[in-house]
């Protein structure tokens, strides 16, 4: 066994503070990041760790083999759409792998034991521990005295006596401990997994079950932006909530899609996710009017595909309860 760990790092700070205590035992780290489609990941993480450890993060993007974890994970949900023992052991399977190709020894986590209820107790460490393949190879510098020794323990790569023995949902002993190893400008503890959040869930739901083999990972890139509604069992609209979104969703606009706007008064774009009737249409134009600023009816429309462009009326906005209805 070399002096080599692979770091799984989240950029939060539990993280940084295991990269940290790994570090300073003389051990080499690379630092490995995940991003994936449904995060809210830092841009500026590799920027980061160059400062506070003199190295780059190498980040993999998730794609594919991810989303179908999330729709239908072995161990089930959180409290809303989050399947965080399988996410966890996904992550650290692919962060094996890279273990082995450049030849590394082991995984280091910032995991801390009992401070998430679903994936950090005891069992369902050891779960994820056996589930990755990473049996006595993953340590977890912050909680290391309160679990079984690892080989890089056993063999006295690590000193055990030098890792913490941390536990609990507080993070006061980790701001002590950061302010002492000069950890600076670190991210909050709320993190950037939007699986957590109720109203992404919902949408996210709504994909898994009306498009069962045929949405995609700009599909579910769409799913943070504007307002969703479904319309029917195969259509839905996104309609933007601002200036920025009304942007981000025409640069998102697919061939099989359409995209509406005001032509007559001010108002938001909506993307139309499937087929476009005549029925649609108009339903799509009285939503667009109800959340835009329209003078005086007729309001115009322009509708614009990979067939050509189109102009349509419609003279009322929809009712907010019809709204509610239709509102993912």
């Amino acid at each position: 066994m070399n002096r080599k760990a692979v770091a799984l790092f989240s950029g939060g700070l539990d993280s940084a503070l295991a990269v940290k205590l790994i570090l300073n035992q003389g051990i080499e780290v690379v630092i490995l990041n995940f991003s994936s489609p449904i995060s809210n990941n830092n841009s500026n993480l590799t920027t980061w760790t160059g400062s506070q450890f003199g190295r780059e993060c190498q980040v993999i993007s998730l794609g594919m083999d991810y989303l179908r974890m999330v729709e239908a994970p072995r161990h089930g949900y959180g409290k809303n759409m989050n399947p965080c023992i399988d996410c966890r052991i996904f992550m650290l399977r692919l962060a094996r792998k890279y273990m082995e190709e450049i030849d590394a020894s082991f995984v280091i986590t910032g995991e801390v034991l009992g401070q998430r209820p679903m994936s950090q107790r005891q069992d369902t460490l050891r779960t994820v521990e056996r589930e990755s393949n990473l049996k006595e190879l993953l340590l977890r510098p912050l909680s290391a005295q309160l679990l079984e020794p690892t080989i890089p323990e056993k063999e006295g790569i690590v000193d055990r006596d030098q890792l913490l023995g941390l536990s609990g949902r507080s993070r006061k002993d980790q701001m002590r401990l950061a302010e002492k190893l000069g950890i600076k400008d670190y991210s909050t503890p709320a993190g950037g997994c939007l699986l957590t959040d109720e109203n992404f869930s919902r949408k996210l739901r709504d994909l898994f079950n009306f498009n069962k083999t045929g949405y995609t990972l700009k599909d579910v890139k769409l799913l943070p932006i504007g307002r969703h509604f479904r319309l029917s069992r195969s259509v839905k609209v996104i309609v933007g909530r601002n200036e920025g979104e009304n942007k981000r969703i025409e640069t998102m606009m697919e061939p099989h899609h359409y995209l509406l706007h005001p032509q007559s008064f001010t108002g938001p774009t909506a993307l139309v996710c499937g087929e476009l009737s005549s029925e649609i249409m108009n339903l799509v134009g009285r939503i667009i009017v109800r959340y835009g600023k329209p003078v005086a009816p007729p309001y115009n429309i322009n509708m614009r595909s990979r067939a050509g462009q189109q102009h349509f009326s419609v003279n009322l906005p929809l009712d907010d309860e019809s709204l509610e209805e239709l509102r993912i």
